[in-house]
């Protein structure tokens, strides 16, 4: 471990969130990651240490030469001992490594890692010069960092780390640090925020894990939750304090704990009515339970993100996500009576058990867009099967030689929008890399404009025959695509996706 000169002054630690490398569902919303600020609300309460948070996705601070953060200003102005890094997001893990971490390693500070990427690649993360990785919720573990080394101490003791002593490597159990009682963690202080746009949307957590164990995902621990008195307190601290409106609840699935849930819905229509927003992710299966959509619409439950991921019944058996495609356009057509709804979709999973697919891309293009105009969801997210650190389908796809190596697909390439690995044979790499974009494309059609215009030519016929509310339903899906369009079509323009394809069929043929 670093030696340490923290005479003179309050030492810093700087949390870093690092910066999205392509263009996603996010940009231009001004939100923030609720886990590194919750960390951070935590080493803010140890006495004499300094504080801040740099989120790059909303920074307004100094720039360098290639536009991007400047850490070596920030560092200058501001000189900090320790770093923590949210490595939760692979996709961000090339600009850690190559871009973040040396500048800070070179200056001798401390640097701390923290999220699911390098919770799984541990080793990775060391021998790129990190000096701590912890493994799971880092709150209790952070401060017991960083009261050691201020005082001097070892780290032998501390649970759920891993470090290098002398060239080796100590992983101290457990394995994973889960806080239980999710009540005793502090109300996140986003006033830790540096040099950061005005957050217009506010993550808002309510519980953690997941009670299934679909093969694409990596969280795989149980599901707990706050209780429904905590989480309500805290949503009233960050309206009255932050005049918070609009909240994503980060939870990978709301309902798994439908009586809490129910509380917390109540307590929020009493107090707010359905004035408050919020996003919130559900599983499909709530369209059967029309109780509770009307307890979440009534609080102000505006938007859900749905993982539909496919009308195939093959893709969904592989994925392990223990439904078929019956009802999926019922149940879609419910939730759309109650939300708006994005619909998460997964094109070209890989079959298990040795299974090859017999329908052709064209065909799958086809079910996909039937699906998708029959729902009638207000956005769509088409991804690539991603092999995620952790997750069954890397360890299955790694056993089958699969996967593209890193110099030909860097980890800068894990956001869902390229293909990661060698697909089933009904697919080239082309046809997965292209023919999710090309659904895309069709359904964020530029030509919505046209919809645009004449929707508000005939505004007022629609508030004579009292459908405004349909009208104007109708118009904002139409702007939102029309939008997408806009945004698909920036993504397309830096791509090189032609030179992309051709290095992974090199790789195939070699």
């Amino acid at each position: 471990m670093k030696n340490l000169d923290l005479k003179g002054s309050w030492p810093l630690i700087r949390f870093i969130i690092p910066m999205y490398p392509e263009l996603n569902i996010y940009s231009g919303t001004m939100i923030t990651s609720l886990g590194p600020i919750s960390v951070a609300t935590s080493a803010d309460k140890i006495m004499g240490l300094r504080v801040e948070v740099i989120d790059e996705n909303i920074y307004t601070g100094p720039l360098d030469q290639d536009g991007f953060p400047d850490h070596a200003k920030l560092q200058e102005e501001s000189p900090a001992s320790f770093i923590g890094i949210y490595c939760g997001l692979s996709s961000t893990m090339d600009r850690v490594y190559k871009k973040i971490i040396p500048l800070y390693h070179e200056k001798g500070v401390v640097t701390i890692a923290g999220g699911r990427h390098t919770h799984y690649m541990a080793e990775e993360a060391l021998d790129n010069n990190f000096d701590i990785v912890v493994h799971g919720n880092g709150e209790h573990a952070i401060y017991e960092i960083l009261t050691t080394l201020i005082q001097g101490g070892s780290l032998n003791n501390i649970p759920g780390i891993s470090f290098r002593e002398e060239e080796k490597t100590i992983n101290n159990p457990p394995s994973t640090l889960v806080i239980q009682n999710l009540d005793d963690l502090p109300y996140p202080n986003f006033g830790l925020l540096k040099y950061a746009k005005k957050l217009e949307v506010y993550p808002l957590g309510i519980g953690q894990g997941c009670g299934h164990h679909c093969e694409f995902c990596s969280v795989n621990e149980p599901y707990h939750c706050a209780s429904a008195e905590h989480v309500f307190n805290l949503l009233n601290w960050l309206v009255s304090t932050r005049k918070a409106k609009k909240f994503f609840i980060v939870d990978d699935r709301l309902e798994q704990n439908p009586k809490n849930l129910s509380h917390f819905l109540e307590l929020v229509k009493e107090k707010y009515g359905d004035k408050l927003h919020f996003i919130a992710q559900v599983r499909m299966e709530i369209a059967d339970n029309i109780k509770l959509m009307e307890a979440m619409r009534a609080a102000g439950v505006r938007t859900v993100p749905v993982g539909f991921e496919s009308p195939i019944d093959e893709d969904l058996k592989s994925m392990n996500k223990g439904y078929t495609s019956k009802d999926m356009v019922r149940r879609a057509l419910i939730l759309k009576k109650y939300f708006d709804v994005h619909a998460m979709l997964i094109f070209g999973y890989p079959k298990v058990d040795g299974e090859q697919s017999k329908m052709s891309g064209k065909e799958m293009v086809r079910r996909f867009k039937w699906f998708i105009k029959a729902s009638e969801f207000s956005t769509i997210q088409m991804m690539k099967p991603m092999p995620l650190v952790g997750s069954d389908l890397r360890i299955r796809l790694e056993a089958e030689g699969r996967i593209f190596p890193l110099k030909v697909v860097p980890w800068s390439k894990y956001d869902g929008n390229y293909v990661c690995f060698i697909p089933d044979n009904n697919l080239t790499s082309e046809e997965l890399q292209k023919l999710p974009i090309e659904i895309m494309s069709w359904f964020y059609n530029p030509l919505t404009w046209i919809k645009i215009s004449v929707n508000a030519l005939a505004f007022p016929v629609y508030c004579l025959i009292g459908k405004w509310k349909i009208w104007y339903s109708n118009f904002i899906d139409d702007l939102i695509k029309y939008g997408g369009s806009r945004l698909l079509k920036k993504w397309k323009r830096k791509q090189q996706i032609n030179d992309f394809i051709h290095k992974l069929e090199i790789y195939v043929n070699r």
